[in-house]
């Protein structure tokens, strides 16, 4: 789950995921981030907070804790989709239905976009085909209230089974180099 960050200065920069998706998301983020230089704009994260206007007394923190409660919160599944497994994962429905009878939302529309503000916010991540177009722009909201479309929570120990992709295949190069610096990505 490496990939590789070539800078200006023609220096190589190797990054190890711990799995598939994680490598994917960054992937994404940093490609995003590139396109938004190269064309000449300011790069920014985009507080979803403040574009679809979540009021300050809700916590997105907290409930990402109440939502993984062992007792109380989402439980996680093992799903299975075309022909891949999905280990430690749940439903958009499943979300939606949470917050709507865990009193967080008064509706499903509210809840599509507290759950887009978690999804956004890196507490909730897309898993499989459907909800990582969502998530990309490809669809009305990036959050689906649908019962195919998974999705986990970051530190779950999420994998997928039985997936391989050309898209997915890293291009096998020899290492070379000292370690610049050594720790774990961080992303929120």
């Amino acid at each position: 789950f490496v990939f590789k960050l070539t800078v200006t200065k023609q220096q190589d920069h190797f990054f190890q995921a711990a799995y598939l998706e994680e490598r994917d998301a960054w992937v994404r983020d940093i490609k995003k981030a590139i396109h938004c230089i190269d064309g000449g704009q300011r790069f920014a994260r985009k507080s979803t907070r403040k574009s679809i206007r979540l009021p300050e007394t809700i916590n997105l923190s907290a409930l990402y804790l109440s939502m993984k409660d062992p007792e109380k919160g989402i439980k996680e599944l093992k799903l299975e989709k075309d022909k891949r497994v999905f280990n430690h994962c749940f439903t958009g429905t499943c979300v939606i239905d949470w917050l709507v009878s865990s009193s967080s939302v008064r509706n499903r529309k509210e809840g599509l976009l507290l759950a887009s503000s978690l999804l956004s916010e890196g507490y909730l991540q897309p898993a499989g085909d459907t909800s990582k177009a969502a998530a990309e722009g490809l669809s009305d909201t990036p959050f689906l209230d649908l019962s195919d479309a998974y999705y986990y929570f970051p530190d779950s120990g999420f994998f997928c089974e039985g997936y391989s992709s050309d898209d997915d295949v890293v291009l096998k190069e020899e290492f070379r180099g000292t370690i610049v610096k050594q720790g774990c990505l961080l992303k929120q």
